[in-house]
C-alpha cells in the first residue's frame, strides 16, 4: 500500500513516516502544496495524509484540484485542533476523514487502515478469503486461525491482493504499491515472491492469469 503524507513540519512528517513504514506502508513525502499536487497527479496512492496549511498551494486547494481531476484516493486530512470551520470545509471538498492536532499516531494508523478497508469495500479488519485470513491491525497472516510466518514484502503482497479480492491485479500495480523507490522493482523478483507465499499458503492461494496478473479469487470464500 502507498501513502503521501503532505506534512510541512519536518518533525511531523517523519514521525508519520516512520510509524506507517513499521506498519508496512510504502512512504511517499511532500513539503508544500504544489509538490503534492504533482505527486497525487502522476502517480498512484493507496491513501493520502494531507495537511491543509502548507505553503506555495494550501492543502484545501490541492484537494479541490485532485477531486475536479477525478482523482478518488481517500484523504485524510490534518488540521489544528478547534479549525471546526476547516475541517468541515475540507469534508465539503471530498476529504474522507480529518485528525485534529497534536494527535495520537496510534489514531492516526487507525484512521488510515479504516479508510483504506473502505476504499475496498470492506468493513472488517480482518480481510479473508477461504481459509487465508490477514489481520491488519497486528500485521498477521493466518491459515484457519493459525499464524504464519512472512516476511514484511510478503505480508504486504496478501494483504494488497486480498484488499482487491477478486480482481486481478497487474504485475506493474503490485509491483508500485509493494516496493519502495529505493527497492529492485521487476516482475521476476515479484514472481519469486509469489513462488515463497505459495509454498506457505497453498499452492492455489494466490492464482496467476497470465498476461493479465494476479488474484486471490472470491470462490475460495
Amino acid at each position: 500500500m502507498r501513502i503521501l503524507i503532505v506534512e510541512d513540519e519536518p518533525a511531523i512528517a517523519s514521525s508519520i513516516a516512520a510509524a506507517l513504514t513499521a506498519a508496512g506502508y510504502q512512504i511517499r513525502t511532500a513539503g508544500d502544496g504544489e509538490e503534492a499536487w504533482f505527486l497525487g497527479d502522476t502517480e498512484d496512492f493507496d491513501l493520502v495524509v494531507l495537511d491543509l496549511g502548507l505553503p506555495k498551494i494550501d492543502g484545501l486547494t490541492v484537494l479541490k484540484r485532485w477531486r475536479g481531476a477525478g482523482r478518488q484516493v481517500p484523504v485524510l486530512i490534518l488540521t489544528a485542533r478547534g479549525a471546526w470551520p476547516e475541517r468541515v470545509e475540507g469534508i465539503d471538498a471530498g476529504a474522507d476523514d480529518y485528525l485534529s492536532k497534536p494527535f495520537q499516531i496510534e489514531e492516526l494508523l487507525a484512521r488510515v487502515r479504516a479508510l483504506i478497508r473502505r476504499a475496498a469495500g470492506h468493513a472488517s479488519p480482518i480481510l479473508a478469503a477461504g481459509p487465508i485470513s490477514v489481520d491488519t491491525r497486528q500485521m498477521r497472516v493466518m491459515i484457519d486461525g493459525a499464524n504464519i510466518s512472512v516476511s514484511p514484502l510478503e505480508y504486504r503482497l496478501v494483504a494488497y491482493l486480498l484488499h482487491h479480492k477478486g480482481r486481478v491485479v497487474s504485475p506493474g500495480e503490485l509491483i508500485e504499491h509493494l516496493y519502495g523507490d529505493d527497492d529492485a522493482r521487476d516482475a521476476n523478483a515479484l514472481e519469486a515472491v509469489v513462488t515463497r507465499l505459495r509454498k506457505k499458503l497453498g499452492a492455489d492461494v494466490v492464482q496467476t492469469r497470465r498476461g493479465f496478473g494476479y488474484v486471490i479469487a472470491v470462490g475460495q470464500e
